[in-house]
């Protein structure tokens, strides 16, 4: 009688490893995010506010700043995005490692905020990277940023292993 495994989700000896083993591993990954902040206006100062002792990200298992690129698992992009800024956020974001998370954080970031109509803003950095998180409001409140890291924590609870270290994943 012939058993269907399903099929690995990590690497080749993945399907061995027990649904707790998983839960750990992105348990793990949620509550130990290391985070690029990318502050191009206003918004980054609510950034600021957001770890300082009052609203205090870091007891969701949010590390507010890594020394670069590449020790980092979230980018926080908060402001206007211009034209000319565009390619270097998109260069630091190639330079994270897998799995990596994108919160667009304010008006700006989200769709080019009060200055949409201008020639030289990008139209959200969606145009640009993949985000995981759109964070509203001009200059939208630390509070609002913690929520926005709960959802994305839930999202990282809820995702397939497989998916995200296979590129599958957002």
């Amino acid at each position: 009688m012939a058993v269907n495994l399903p099929m690995p989700t990590v690497g080749p000896v993945s399907r061995l490893a027990p649904k707790p083993m998983k839960f750990v591993l992105n348990w793990g990954r949620r509550y130990s995010l290391w985070v690029f902040n990318f502050g191009l206006a206003c918004c980054a100062i609510e950034f600021i506010a957001t770890s300082m002792s009052r609203h205090d990200f870091i007891r969701f298992g949010v590390i507010p700043f890594a020394n670069g690129p590449r020790q980092a698992d979230l980018m926080i992009v908060s402001g206007t995005v211009t034209d000319k800024m565009a390619p270097a956020v998109k260069r630091l974001y190639e330079q994270m490692p897998d799995p990596k998370y994108v919160i667009s954080f304010g008006a700006c970031s989200n769709c080019g905020g009060p200055y949409w109509d201008s020639y030289c803003v990008t139209k959200g950095v969606d145009q640009i990277i993949p985000v995981d998180v759109y964070v509203p409001g001009c200059p939208p409140r630390p509070e609002a940023l913690l929520h926005g890291i709960m959802k994305l924590q839930e999202k990282i609870a809820a995702e397939s292993l497989g998916d995200r270290y296979q590129g599958g994943g957002a």
